[in-house]
């Protein structure tokens, strides 16, 4: 197997984590929980992220920011690591 691609590599890592970062939001306001404390586990798990205030507009694009900037973190990190270990 050859070097990965940067800028596909990330590109894919940012899309995957966009689209499950969306599905927890849209779940967090369709899905029924069994017990009130799971759904307050479930908004406190998204205000771990710093500025995150659960149900405001600039919050949920606060979030969406977050796990694309990690998300591009979590992907240069992985292709730097499997090319620089590839080179013998």
């Amino acid at each position: 197997m050859g070097r990965l691609s940067l800028f596909s590599y990330v590109w894919k890592c940012v899309a995957g984590s966009e689209i499950l970062y969306s599905l927890c939001v849209f779940a967090a306001f369709v899905l029924d929980r069994s017990t009130a404390e799971g759904t307050e586990l479930h908004k406190r798990l998204f205000e771990t992220m710093p500025g995150f205030v659960w149900l405001t507009p600039a919050s949920i694009i606060i979030g969406a920011a977050y796990t694309a900037v990690f998300s591009i973190i979590f992907g240069t990190d992985m292709v730097w690591m499997y090319n620089s270990s590839i080179e013998a």
